[in-house]
């Protein structure tokens, strides 16, 4: 009935920029917490920022502040990341999230998220 889809991966030179959209098919979807989440080769699922539905709270992991920007669209059911200063370090496969938990993103884990996207890629090159 809903699904996640995601666009905007690639290869990049460190330094640069590339912007990630979300899209969400389908009707009759209302999540309160939107979120990206980002895995490298080897390594656990992150967490890397959220936005809420309503006040449209953000949150950042300490390794993205000051460079992403999280940002949504409503009308467009689109939710973005906006990624700027990218390096090596932020090579992984990118997916969104979406949770209908009524609750900071702060207590959420990663089991709280019921949607997900397919994931895309995003590689930066030194």
């Amino acid at each position: 009935q809903v699904s996640l889809i995601e666009s905007g991966g690639g290869l990049v030179q460190a330094g640069g920029s590339l912007r990630l959209s979300c899209a969400a098919s389908g009707r009759t979807f209302s999540p309160y917490v939107l979120a990206w989440f980002r895995q490298a080769p080897g390594k656990k699922r992150e967490f890397v920022s959220a936005i809420t539905w309503g006040v449209a709270n953000t949150y950042y992991a300490d390794s993205v502040k000051g460079r992403f920007t999280v940002s949504r669209d409503n009308a467009k059911n689109t939710l973005y990341l906006q990624m700027n200063s990218l390096k090596p370090e932020d090579t992984a496969v990118y997916y969104c999230a979406a949770s209908i938990r009524r609750s900071s993103p702060a207590t959420l884990r990663i089991s709280d998220y019921s949607f997900w996207g397919q994931g895309t890629q995003v590689t930066v090159s030194s």
